[in-house]
């Protein structure tokens, strides 16, 4: 098969088979109209095996066929993203400068870091109202440890992600185990574990972290990404790039030998191209102002990681398999109860790593700690990143465009000196907005055969 292959087409004569011309290339399942249940079955084309056709034609023939499938992706995000930055562009020239651009990215790592678990947990269909107290106590328990008792600041640190892993393996084990809702038992969390860090900052309320400890330097806003060295952004962009090559070429090279359809060599240079163009743009912003801060590095490496996790390891699939249909994951052999439980542990452990962004942002333990609108805040990000609140439908990166969507509209807004009112009003509008798109997307793709 050729880099610029055919397109792919259902065979008519083999039931339940698609062929490329040449032969069956995957058996496939046969449904009914959802219309009319006792008419003939019709083919169900995996999206994932239609090729584009040779030249320009065939990606605009799949983009629609994509688009009125309900198959949107990112689309709507970013065009959103655009509008939000072009609008707030007009009203303020300070918008798009490089030390607005440098707090933006700074300050969505910590709610983001919170994003990333939720994201596992939306991929059930199911919510962990607990993260925002979780952080809390996390912050709450470092700086206890650290400063109070005096232990290391770096075992503190360890000692405070086990805490909130932990945490959230005994909401999944009530979940998973005892058959409490989801809802149900984070809510108690939420409750239960702000008593927790209450208790723990006693009477003062607020324990202050010195800013030489080990953690809280490292994610401080003074702290740069090889901040002596202005080639600390540009070094980030390249490996970003050559990842990226290496894993596309990677996988052209596993279908290719597996006898599906891959991406041609020229849409790879081109995908490759585009994140190129946008990684040393965003570096030489960066670099305009501080440079990368070591709360996005850190931010972004997580992403790559749990993307990693998500789409290319067994564990990944089987979260998508339980959020998919818990029956049909049972009757494959999934554990359904260890994947439910591990799945609210990672959203615990991302709480409590959020926690420790918080502090490193403020150098302090305070009662605020994950209080606010911090839980609403990253769920929103979450879906309207992209993540489907109905499961099965998602991915890691949704926190990284949600919380930039989010982040944008709430310091865009206060260049513009807008009250807080009207930030919860716009990002409760745009939250909404995320939703209906994604049912609406749900609605499509059932209609389409696709759900």
């Amino acid at each position: 098969m050729s880099d610029t292959s055919k397109t792919v087409k259902s065979d008519p004569a083999t039931t339940g088979k698609v062929t490329d011309g040449e032969g069956v290339v995957e058996e496939q399942d046969t449904v009914a109209p959802a219309d009319d249940p006792t008419a003939a079955p019709v083919t169900v084309v995996d999206p994932r095996l239609l090729v584009r056709e040779e030249g320009l034609k065939g990606y605009v023939t799949e983009f629609k066929r994509k688009v009125k499938g309900g198959e949107l992706g990112s689309l709507p995000v970013v065009i959103g993203l655009i509008v939000i930055w072009t609008i707030f562009q007009f009203q303020n020239d300070r918008f798009l400068s490089a030390d607005n651009l440098s707090q933006i990215s700074y300050f969505l790592s910590a709610t983001g870091m919170l994003a990333i678990g939720l994201v596992f947990v939306l991929l059930l269909g199911e919510i962990d109202l607990s993260v925002g107290s979780v952080s809390g106590l996390a912050s709450t328990l470092f700086a206890v440890l650290a400063v109070n008792q005096g232990v290391s600041a770096w075992l503190a640190l360890a000692l405070a992600v086990l805490t909130g892993i932990a945490i959230g393996a005994l909401h999944g084990w009530f979940f998973a185990k005892v058959g409490v809702p989801a809802f149900v038992v984070t809510l108690a969390g939420f409750l239960g574990w702000n008593g927790v860090m209450l208790w723990l900052l006693g009477d003062s309320g607020t324990i202050n972290i010195p800013s030489d400890e080990g953690p809280v330097r490292l994610l401080g806003q003074s702290s740069f990404f090889m901040d002596q060295a202005i080639i600390g952004a540009y070094i980030l962009a390249g490996l970003a790039v050559t990842l990226s090559l290496v894993g596309n070429f990677g996988e052209q090279r596993r279908r290719r030998a597996a006898g599906v359809p891959f991406r041609p060599t020229s849409e790879i240079l081109l995908r490759v191209g585009a994140l190129a163009l946008a990684s040393f743009a965003a570096a030489a912003v960066l670099n305009n102002a501080s440079g990368v801060s070591n709360a996005l590095v850190i931010f972004l490496a997580a992403l790559v990681i749990v993307d990693f996790v998500l789409r290319r390891t067994t564990y990944g699939r089987q979260v998508f398999a339980v959020g998919g249909g818990i029956e049909a994951a049972r009757r494959a052999g999934i554990n359904v109860p260890m994947v439910r439980i591990t799945v609210f542990a990672i959203s615990g452990g991302f709480a409590a790593v959020g926690g420790m962004f918080f502090a490193g942002q403020t150098a302090s333990a305070t009662l605020s700690a994950g209080g606010g609108n911090t839980l609403m805040l990253a769920i929103a990000a979450a879906v309207i990143g992209g993540t489907s609140l109905f499961g099965g439908r998602g991915s890691v990166w949704s926190a990284l465009l949600g919380m930039l969507v989010i982040q944008s509209i709430q310091t865009g807004l206060n260049l513009l000196n807008m009250n807080t009112s009207i930030q919860y009003m716009i990002t409760g509008a745009v939250l909404l907005g995320a939703v209906v798109i994604d049912s609406v997307s749900r609605k499509s793709q059932k209609a389409a055969g696709r759900a």
